[in-house]
């Protein structure tokens, strides 16, 4: 039976670790509105702060969405927060989320999404993918075996995997496509792309 939690009681809160931080220059409105989860079952722990979500686990806040077969969460004794949502080979973790101020969306997914906030990283591990959307158009996207990407500079890292030749993929679409020939009356200035790392990195082992 799915039980839906609101995410207002205090026992609950290091859940919002997942959210509270905002990733790739998320909407910022998302941390004022009210986070939900929904999952099968809910273990928390009081001593060690800590929340395992299974089942089924779909978190709301926003325009944040995100979902995984299990969430678990964490909060150390500084306040900072970790946590980590597993999938399964046939349905990876997923999150999906507006960036602030243009009608971009950022997609990923992977076997296991890990979020430091300490580090402000979200790491995409095992058949890792990202992707970001205009409106509802695919623009760029890249996969690997492991993506890290840094939430406070919008630069991320992409490592193959060895049963693939430690090669990585990515598309990248050109910008303002056909915009040269019929311009817009008043242009909308258009948002950032996701900066890959300027240091390629060695394929893990």
């Amino acid at each position: 039976m799915t039980k839906a939690i609101h995410l207002l009681s205090p026992i609950l809160l290091a859940a919002a670790m997942l959210l509270g931080a905002g990733t790739v220059q998320a909407e910022q409105a998302d941390r004022q509105k009210p986070m939900n989860v929904e999952a099968d079952s809910l273990r928390f722990d009081d001593a060690k702060q800590t929340s395992q979500f299974t089942g089924n686990v779909v978190v709301t806040q926003g325009t944040l969405t995100m979902r995984a077969d299990r969430m678990d969460v964490r909060q150390d004794a500084a306040g900072e927060q970790f946590g980590v949502a597993h999938g399964t080979k046939s349905k990876r973790a997923f999150f999906r989320q507006k960036r602030d101020g243009v009608d971009e969306y950022i997609e990923g997914e992977a076997l296991t999404l890990e979020y430091d906030s300490k580090a402000a990283e979200m790491r995409l591990i095992g058949n890792a993918e990202m992707r970001r959307y205009v409106g509802s158009k695919l623009s760029d996207e890249t996969s690997g075996q492991r993506i890290v990407y840094r939430t406070d500079t919008e630069v991320f890292t992409v490592d193959g995997s060895p049963q693939g030749g430690g090669r990585v993929r990515a598309t990248i679409s050109p910008r303002n496509t056909g915009e040269q020939a019929a311009p817009a009356k008043t242009p909308a200035p258009a948002g950032q792309s996701l900066r890959g790392s300027t240091t390629l990195t060695e394929p893990r082992q």
